[in-house]
């Protein structure tokens, strides 16, 4: 059985290489179905790590409260963010102070700006900086760690010292080969001294996470007076199983807070890590889906192509078929020679597919700056589908070739 089947291999082979044009075509009409498939999962895979990775960093056990709340549209399952009013410092300051649930850390922030220009010395960094002013309890609950230097403290906080925190993106720009530690730099005219480097933290969206300088919350608002800036309010807690009850408690606080009688609806929203990966989970999930109908489409198409490829491959050698029947070949032989070949030119074009498929969603990921993972799952599918693809379409060719009358085909021309 094994000679037999290497035997069909090798002839399967030579039938290829006769027809390279026309197998080179066949090939590359599968391979579009499978690098459909496994383009758009593999850039799907890459969102998904990206934005999961982003939202895991600040743990399962964080929850902020913002000015967004989440509403479903009437009559469907439609969400969208309903903006509230700002939550001011007052008010943020408020609930810091009243908020006092066992094992939680309570953090305040804002993003004074995202243009910043920052100096040091001669040199100076693009318009484009994002200056944070943040309490002690900031990098903790957002997730940040530091590979040089320290946080700040409760003393740098209450005494609103000129310190500051430098994204990783310094090192490779204003502080490209020079110690950072203990150096000035100047954002609009007032100097900071560094005290740590952030850890790198990538992109997202194209939107770099570490051209950021991080700042006393109480030296940023002297620095920035805008009106209607929205404070951040983030709070972490020690044990997870504490979560819900923590979020509720942070609830009533803030309703507290805001002055919202009984009947009254929140005008704030709450937003857990966790539920935020779900959601994202969610999402991919639908576009997942959504790969798989437009890659099964394709792939239809390239079935059809294949059968009638292999039907034409099967008339041109009607003339073989009857030697070979009638030098003792029986039906059984007869089509396994030819569902071998199309199971090899399916099996050729599910491995083209797949590897143009990864360079597409690889080079989409570098460009829109996600971290690139390899899809096995959609790679494993991509040849179960192109094993499929291959029985169905050559099993019609294989049992026309197999049932061909000898004495007919011998005399076919």
């Amino acid at each position: 059985m094994f000679k037999l089947f290497r035997e069909n291999v090798k002839i399967a082979r030579g039938a290829i290489r006769s027809q390279i044009l026309r197998t080179t075509l066949t090939v590359l009409i599968m391979a579009i179905g499978i690098m459909a498939l496994v383009g758009i999962l593999t850039v799907v895979a890459a969102l998904e790590n990206t934005l999961t990775g982003n939202f895991a960093s600040m743990g399962s056990n964080t929850f902020n409260i913002n000015q967004y709340t989440q509403v479903t549209r009437r009559g469907g399952s439609n969400e969208i963010w309903k903006p509230n009013p700002t939550i001011d410092y007052t008010q943020a300051r408020a609930f810091v102070n009243r908020y006092d649930y066992p094992s939680t850390t309570t953090s305040l922030s804002f993003t004074a700006t995202t243009k910043a220009e920052v100096r040091s010395g001669s040199a100076k960094t693009d318009p484009e900086i994002s200056v944070v002013g943040a309490d002690e309890n900031f990098l903790s609950n957002a997730g940040l760690e530091l590979t040089q230097g320290r946080n700040f403290n409760t003393f740098d906080i209450s005494n609103n010292t000129r310190f500051c925190i430098l994204g990783s993106d310094f090192l490779k720009g204003l502080f490209k080969d020079i110690p950072p530690l203990g150096k000035e730099i100047a954002i609009r005219g007032t100097k900071f001294k560094v005290i740590g480097v952030l850890k790198e933290e990538g992109s997202t969206f194209g939107n770099s996470q570490d051209l950021r300088v991080i700042i006393p919350i109480q030296v940023a608002r002297s620095m920035y007076t805008e009106p209607n800036i929205n404070f951040d309010l983030s709070v972490k807690v020690g044990d997870n199983k504490l979560l819900n009850a923590a979020v509720d408690h942070a609830v009533v606080t803030m309703r507290q807070v805001r002055k919202l009688s009984p009947v009254e609806e929140d005008n704030f929203g709450i937003e857990r890590s966790d539920d935020l990966i779900k959601r994202i989970q969610d999402i991919t999930g639908y576009l997942d889906i959504a790969a798989v109908v437009i890659s099964v489409i394709t792939i239809f198409g390239s079935s059809i192509a294949l059968m009638n490829i292999m039907i034409v491959s099967v008339t041109e050698r009607t003339r073989e078929i009857g030697v070979r029947k009638a030098l003792g070949a029986n039906k059984r032989t007869v089509a396994f020679q030819f569902f071998i070949e199309t199971l090899l030119i399916g099996q050729i074009g599910g491995f083209v597919g797949v590897i143009i498929g990864l360079l597409i969603g690889w080079g989409i990921s570098a460009a829109l700056s996600f971290s690139f993972v390899i899809p096995w799952m959609a790679i494993i599918w991509a040849f179960i589908v192109s094993f499929i693809v291959a029985v169905v379409s050559g099993s019609y060719p294989a049992i026309k070739a197999s049932n061909l009358d000898p004495i007919e085909a011998l005399r076919y021309e």
